[in-house]
């Protein structure tokens, strides 16, 4: 684990494949089986979900930041069960419902989350590891950080929605390349696509809190989440109709509130901001045509 984890003090949850730490309104969370390379397994995933869910449900959290710990921020999926890892016995007929992704479920729940959440990849990053990364707002990553889309070469297919976000961030042919080949990558590589930034120094995690930290003391919180659902929810939109219908709904709601009020008077009177809406409650539907699929 890295220093600038392990001097955090508030430890919240019973967790054990993850740790969930809150410093300074911001959230840490640690992908914590470093014996694996922290490889994601079902435990992990559940952990993730809960954590993702206590930050959204605090209001006193601003942002997420997510690393690993020791030397990895995690090498993929856990190869515990050899050749059977990606098989179920009993999912062999056509008729057999579908298992969801577990992948995809963390990743749509980080799409879904109200906070900003910042990737601090300290060391390799492979299959799910890199690709849980990709709804995240910004990946901060190590020069030498191997990162690999390697789906194709182990037989299965992209997961956790990376196939819907990566080329959205890097474009569709770079997007191609990485699945198609399933080569492992460097950091410098990666930066150059724009999937992370790079840290010249390695303190991935230095880098994430003091970006995580600027929100924290400068934004007010409801205004940041309804930005965050506006980037993310405006890359599905057809027409630019649909983000000046959301951004009409929101500059009504937000600016009638206590929050606009006092953006404004703390700027003219030169003093920091003191805002009194909360996220969990003071959020509102800028989007109500809107409705998430089902899985089927």
């Amino acid at each position: 684990m890295s220093e600038s984890v392990e001097t955090k003090k508030t430890k919240l949850g019973d967790f054990g494949a993850i740790e969930y730490v809150v410093d300074s309104s911001v959230a840490i969370i640690t992908l914590n089986r470093p014996d694996s390379l922290n490889a994601f397994n079902g435990q992990m995933m559940e952990e993730l979900l809960t954590a993702m869910d206590m930050a959204d449900g605090d209001d006193d959290v601003r942002a997420v930041v997510f690393t690993g710990a020791g030397r990895a921020f995690c090498a993929g999926a856990d190869l515990a069960r050899g050749g059977n890892t990606f098989h179920r016995p009993d999912e062999v007929t056509e008729s057999a419902p579908v298992r969801r992704d577990g992948g995809g479920r963390v990743s749509l729940r980080i799409f879904d989350m109200s906070k900003p959440t910042i990737g601090a990849i300290n060391g390799p990053a492979v299959g799910v590891g890199i690709t849980m990364t990709l709804p995240m707002d910004v990946r901060f990553a190590v020069a030498d950080a191997k990162i690999g889309f390697v789906f194709a070469s182990r037989g299965i297919a992209p997961e956790a929605c990376s196939s819907w976000f990566l080329p959205r961030i890097v474009g569709i042919s770079k997007a191609a390349e990485w699945c198609y080949t399933g080569r492992v990558f460097d950091g410098a590589e990666a930066a150059e696509a724009g999937l992370v930034r790079l840290v010249p120094d390695g303190n991935v995690v230095g880098e994430a809190l003091a970006l995580a930290r600027q929100i924290a003391d400068n934004a007010a919180p409801v205004s940041v989440a309804v930005t965050r659902r506006m980037l993310w929810r405006g890359l599905t939109f057809n027409h630019p109709m649909e983000a000046h219908r959301a951004d009409s709904r929101a500059v009504q709601y937000l600016g009638a509130t206590a929050d606009a009020r006092e953006g404004v008077q703390s700027f003219l009177e030169k003093r920091s901001p003191e805002w009194s809406l909360r996220p969990s409650a003071n959020t509102p539907d800028i989007m109500p045509w809107q409705t998430e699929p089902e899985f089927e």
